[in-house]
């Protein structure tokens, strides 16, 4: 049982791993884009036509993939007092039962969005002439994401890998943002 619940811990993982590459790389591409539309417009005194609706496809998924993404690291924001007050038993069942709270959610969130998905696929985006249920993936691959990273958080738990970060400075989930910083 302690194997799977650490297996699926490193699927999860890998699967971060990944989402965090491709965020970075909707990133430059809406970077490129938005500074290319700002240099052709005002220094050319002409713009792309489809610049500014592939950045909004991009921030569209760079969002619901990157909330997803932020709900693993726990670099969401939130409020933890219950958590901060109570002791370690408390705050594992809290951690628990907000997890469970977040399948529900995803999984509402999924197969809505999927409905959605499919009732927009027919029609395009002005500009590129895309699909418009490629736009509205995003809603259930971000939902997606945050069930797997809620089961995640959970095999976690159950496995009890949370409670092996004795130092805060050793925890994986520990972002820059526990310490204010801004990088």
């Amino acid at each position: 049982m302690q194997g799977a619940l650490r297996m699926t811990v490193r699927v999860v993982d890998g699967i971060n791993w990944l989402v965090g590459w491709l965020l970075a790389a909707l990133m430059l591409v809406m970077t490129v884009l938005i500074s290319w539309q700002v240099f052709a417009r005002y220094v050319m005194g002409n713009s792309l036509s489809f610049s500014e609706e592939v950045s909004r496809f991009s921030m569209v998924w760079m969002t619901m993939l990157g909330a997803a993404y932020a709900y693993r690291y726990g670099s969401l924001i939130s409020v933890d007092l219950f958590e901060s007050l109570s002791g370690p038993r408390v705050s594992r069942l809290l951690r628990i039962v907000v997890a469970v709270a977040s399948c529900i959610f995803a999984w509402v969130l999924l197969t809505q969005g999927l409905d959605i998905t499919q009732r927009v696929a027919m029609q395009v985006a002005p500009s590129t002439r895309i699909s418009m249920g490629w736009l509205y993936a995003a809603m259930p691959a971000g939902a997606g994401l945050v069930l797997l990273n809620a089961i995640g958080i959970l095999a976690e738990d159950f496995a009890g890998l949370r409670e092996r970060f004795t130092d805060p400075e050793d925890d994986p989930h520990r972002t820059p943002l526990h310490e204010g910083g801004s990088t």
